[in-house]
């Protein structure tokens, strides 16, 4: 427990006003506890001289340098470009600040400055795009004893930033904390297990993880760190399931009834073998004495939901409830749809629900539902709300799980009694997570795609080739096909370097596409209107789409071959695939345009070139986990669902071991043992315990 005042807010600190309050808001940090609870993203080295020349391709560079030349260009002049001549190593290199048109009024000709910035090779110059300038006097430059004091910075810890926020101000802050309070922070872990691996005394973790004074002393933090993850959440998993292993359960049988036989059979298609495979897996775990608790995954495309729709007949046609939740209303209504389409000839009882239905329809329905007279209810988080009472809810599906945290998971299936629980994520979870921290948590796999699906070929487009994109997507729709348009943003905001789907609508529909006929879908449209935007496209009514994100999941049309991402080094590996995966859904030739921007970085352009390489969605979720690390995966973090921000998955799998070894014995000992009231726990787990 901690001794002293860390529930303290932040803006108690020296320097911090409303306006650094509310921008610290933002990002999740209220009190001094969520100041130093927060977790570097990473480093700046700058602890000894590297000379423009001596870095490594895209490495960083901490050295003095003469500004040769400054001066702007690009759309309205707002890019900036600094020439600099570093005074050690004489090697030249180019500053672009793009949309840095500050620059051009702040820094100098002839004047020197500390460089920190990471350098690359791009041709036959060395650039920059990431880069800080710092001023020096004259009489500094041709000082040793000034220049070593310049240039030894120490280890600086990166935050991510939000506003008026600087890494400047943040490091200030923390500071401030750890001088205050690093020294009375008591640790619950047992002594016992900090003496048996050497961990280091939690106060000095804490000043190591964000100020360390060297390599060693950061690994040892982070080790310290890493431990306490998997611990506590280990122990919230082991404690989770022996509250559920008490309630009563009636086993469903796992033979195939003839309903779910018939609706199998009446399929266009056939079910793949892994398919089939998660079917029986399924059956087998619902005629268990323990409620299935399993994980759906698979990619973009294999057929997921399917097997959910299967599943939901083998439990509905027992007489049982089932639960399908969805994200978001758009993809809600779409799988609404869908189910009514595939089992009104059988009789099976669908209904739809999420916040917007009011009034007597919701009256209704609830009362319907309460009666039993609804088999299957699809719908939002609205699907748990106080007022919607299930007769004998058995089984409940999560689509897109990662969306959700924790308790909302749980608020759905306290509505029901012991129910099954089938999680569906399109991005593959490591089993080391599965086994570690999901505790009692069954994977299932599906790798195989239907067959006649053609690999997606993707392609990475910079200025040059813009033109053919939009040339190979005109040919696409001549024939008859459809495409997307996706754009990270609605509207300009004031900023024309940041295409956004308005300003693209009317330069696709005017000045491309004239002749074609094309829709503006964006999360601010009505859903009604998103939804009829979406069925014109089904029904092939509309050549294109112009979107932002909002076509990432649920959408499935198969005449649709092309997929256009805009700044493509704005988003994720795992959401890009997702985006491409909203082509390729048929026999016909599908192709991924992913247009990047001249700023883009030395690791940007590689990310995408793991796109190009492979439609893997296994292998491109992994080389996700490396870039981005654990605790983003699958958007965890996002979620709540919980918090790596220091166990690796890939390197910590001893210590995972370790530590559920450990929480095996202390709960054999005492099962009771240890309230999780400790706020940095609170942290970890990224939600009440």
């Amino acid at each position: 427990m901690f001794v002293g005042s860390l529930s303290q807010s932040v803006g108690e600190l020296t320097g911090v006003g409303k306006k650094t309050l509310a921008d610290y808001s933002n990002i999740g940090v209220s009190t001094f506890c969520d100041l130093i609870s927060m977790t570097p993203r990473g480093y700046e080295d700058r602890s000894q001289r590297i000379g423009i020349g001596e870095a490594p391709d895209g490495g960083w560079v901490n050295t003095v340098v003469r500004v040769e030349s400054v001066g702007t260009f690009g759309r309205g002049r707002k890019d900036v470009k600094i020439v600099v001549r570093d005074q050690m190593s004489g090697h030249k290199a180019f500053l672009m600040g793009f949309n840095r048109t500050y620059l051009a009024k702040t820094v100098f000709p002839s004047s020197f400055y500390h460089l920190y910035a990471s350098v690359g090779k791009y041709g036959t110059s060395l650039q920059s795009t990431q880069f800080e300038l710092s001023p020096m006097r004259e009489d500094e430059v041709y000082n040793e004893a000034a220049v070593a004091i310049a240039l030894d910075g120490g280890i600086l810890p990166v935050y991510s930033l939000s506003g008026s926020l600087t890494q400047k101000s943040i490091r200030r802050d923390v500071k401030a904390v750890l001088a205050m309070y690093a020294d009375r922070i008591e640790d619950e872990l047992p002594r016992s297990l900090i003496e048996k691996y050497g961990f280091m005394p939690l106060g000095q973790a804490f000043k190591e993880i964000h100020f360390p004074s060297n390599e060693k002393n950061l690994k040892a933090a982070r080790r310290t760190f890493a431990f306490r993850e998997v611990f506590y959440l280990q122990l919230e998993a082991k404690r989770r399931p022996a509250a559920d292993a008490a309630a009563p359960r009636v086993p469903i049988p796992s033979r195939i009834d003839q309903a779910e036989s018939h609706f199998i059979a009446s399929l266009p298609f056939s079910l793949t073998d892994d398919q089939t495979k998660v079917l029986d897996e399924i059956r087998s775990d619902m005629a268990g004495d323990a409620s299935m608790n399993r994980l759906l995954q698979g990619d973009v495309g294999s057929g997921k939901t399917l097997v959910a729709w299967v599943s939901a007949l083998h439990v509905a046609s027992q007489g049982l409830q089932v639960a399908f939740m969805a994200p978001t209303e758009l993809l809600a209504r779409q799988h609404a749809q869908v189910a009514d389409a595939l089992f009104k000839d059988i009789g099976l009882r669908v209904a739809y629900l999420d916040g917007e239905v009011h009034g007597r329809p919701r009256e209704a329905l609830l009362k319907e539902l309460a009666c039993g007279n609804i088999d299957l209810l699809i719908g939002t988080h609205a699907l748990f709300s106080k007022d919607v009472v299930y007769r004998n809810l058995r089984y409940v599906v999560i689509d897109e799980q990662h969306r959700f945290g924790v308790e909302q998971r749980e608020a759905l299936l306290a509505k029901g009694v012991d129910p099954d629980v089938l999680l569906m994520t399109a991005t593959p979870i490591p089993r080391t997570l599965a086994l570690t921290v999901f505790g009692n948590l069954n994977v299932s796999t599906i790798r195989t795609m239907p067959k006649g699906r053609l690999p997606i070929v993707t392609y990475l487009v910079d200025e040059s080739r813009r033109d053919d994109m939009y040339n190979a997507v005109g040919v696409e729709m001549k024939r008859g096909h459809q495409a997307y348009f996706v754009y990270p943003r609605i509207d300009d905001e004031g900023n024309s370097d940041l295409r956004d789907v308005q300003t693209m609508y009317d330069f696709l529909s005017h000045v491309k596409y004239p002749s074609f006929k094309g829709a503006l879908i964006h999360s601010r449209l009505p859903e009604d209107e998103k939804l009829s935007i979406l069925d014109a496209f089904s029904r092939g009514d509309l050549d294109y789409l112009v979107s932002t994100s909002v076509v990432e999941v649920g959408i499935d049309v198969p005449n649709a071959t092309c997929m256009v991402v805009e700044h493509s080094e704005m988003f994720g590996l795992s959401a890009l695939h997702q985006l491409r995966g909203r082509v390729g859904r048929s026999s016909l030739q599908s192709w991924c345009f992913l247009a990047y921007e001249p700023s883009i970085s030395v690791d940007g352009k590689k990310r995408l070139a793991v796109l190009k390489r492979t439609n893997d969605g296994f292998e491109i979720a992994e080389e996700d986990l490396r870039i981005r690390g654990p605790g983003e995966l699958a958007g965890l973090r996002q979620s709540g669902f919980m918090h790596l921000k220091y166990a690796n998955l890939e390197t910590d799998v001893s210590m995972m071991a370790a530590a559920r070894d450990e929480v095996s014995a202390i709960l054999e000992r005492d099962p009771g043992l240890i309230e999780l009231d400790n706020c940095v726990i609170r942290k970890v787990l990224g939600s009440k315990a």
